[in-house]
């Protein structure tokens, strides 16, 4: 089997395909989630806290000389990454969630055994009756 053959149909497997379905999909909703956070959860809170940009929130490490940029800790940004990853988390929690409540209603208990025929009624009769003498 050559080497693109094998590829194929490796990458064709549902699994993989279902795989790459999903990480593109995720990769969509964590921006989506990361323009929520930015654009319309963080301007409120930094209006509520006196007008603070959290993307402009930093420490200087060094000041910016001749040439040289300033060395900066950008916690502000920092922060909305934590809020961006708080929802996500949330949000897969709760699909996993969902999941689990479904699979759990698939896997209820399995019906109990039929009754055992006439004739094997008779047949176990018989078998008792027999160790019996």
């Amino acid at each position: 089997m050559s080497m693109m053959s094998e590829f194929k149909s490796f990458a064709m497997r549902g699994n993989v395909v279902d795989m790459a379905v999903g990480i593109v999909i995720g990769g969509a909703f964590g921006k989506i989630v990361s323009s929520f956070v930015a654009d319309v959860l963080m301007p409120p809170i930094g209006l509520l806290l006196g007008n603070v940009d959290f993307s402009d929130l930093a420490v200087t490490l060094r000041a910016a000389a001749e040439g040289v940029e300033a060395v900066t800790l950008g916690y502000g940004v920092f922060i909305q990454t934590i809020i961006d990853f708080a929802i996500i988390a949330f949000a897969i929690f709760m699909v996993v969630r969902a999941m689990n409540t479904v699979t759990k209603k698939e896997e209820a208990a399995p019906p109990p055994p039929p009754e055992p025929s006439k004739e094997e009624t008779l047949l176990t009769e018989i078998r008792d009756a027999l160790r019996a003498k």
